[in-house]
């Protein structure tokens, strides 16, 4: 199970008991900080903040602290598939950032959108790919190579894009990179989502370059544009506006209102 957790402030403890609902719990902090200790007194407090994910086995009571305003994506996975690999500890903390979780979340929005499509087989399938790339985040490495995991390689390279459109070292291979891939096996991963890598970035920075010239007020000249979203030069932005959307930006500017600010 995922879920979504927002929290204005909590301390309390947990239960938890081994049986049949025995249980490894990953948090992601969005925001704010999820401090846990154990209720015995044994082991190190440990202090979870944004931007970082923790593992952990929900074994012993243990007492949890959230902080005001707190968001966290929490999933929750069977302990016989996930406990063997936290060691001794019996938890794992990470940077939420590290290419093994980009793409398990990934792939974890992925389902959450089709859950509702996806037949038994299909659930039993993203199930699984949910399983190895929790496991590949506790190891820090996962099977690239894998098929049922390109999808998921292919949406973290998507998102990694969309934070990164204005960044002129953007490309495929500084995106592989990022993931810790292969720019073949990027590639390779894009099959899935029918479009290539650069094509989905030169997309997304003309959606982009489209929105600013439809602002109502304060509108960008074409030359600011076309520099701000990594065109080489007003030319070539006008010619890939003109090829995607079938008009010029100032046609599309005069479209859309005063022309101001075109030039």
């Amino acid at each position: 199970m995922v879920s979504h957790v927002y929290s204005e402030s909590y301390v309390g403890r947990t239960t938890a008991e081994r049986g049949a609902d025995d249980k490894v719990l990953l948090h992601l902090m969005r925001r704010g900080s999820w401090r846990f200790a154990r209720s015995d007194g044994r082991g190190e407090d440990i202090t979870v903040p944004a931007g970082s994910f923790i593992v952990r086995h929900d074994g012993p009571p243990s007492l949890f602290d959230v902080e005001s305003g707190a968001t966290a994506e929490v999933m929750i996975l069977p302990a016989s598939l996930i406990q063997p690999l936290l060691g001794g500890s019996q938890q794992i903390v990470g940077s939420a950032h590290s290419a093994e979780m980009r793409v398990l979340m990934a792939h974890a929005h992925m389902v959450g959108e089709t859950a509702c499509d996806l037949t038994a087989a299909g659930v039993q399938s993203a199930r699984d790919a949910l399983i190895e790339l929790v496991k590949g985040a506790v190891r820090r490495e996962f099977d690239d190579a894998e098929p049922r995991l390109a999808p998921a390689l292919a949406r973290a390279a998507m998102e990694i894009a969309d934070g990164r459109l204005t960044d002129p070292g953007l490309s495929p291979a500084s995106l592989a990179h990022q993931l810790h891939v292969s720019v073949r096996t990027l590639h390779r991963a894009f099959v899935t989502a029918g479009e290539p890598v650069g094509a989905y970035i030169r997309r997304r920075r003309l959606e982009r370059a489209r929105m600013e010239l439809a602002a109502p007020v304060r509108r960008p000249g074409i030359a600011e544009v076309a520099a701000r979203w990594q065109f080489a030069d007003s030319s070539h932005f006008i010619r890939a506006f003109k090829n995607h959307y079938g008009q010029t930006p100032a046609d599309f500017v005069r479209a859309n209102g005063t022309s101001k600010g075109t030039k």
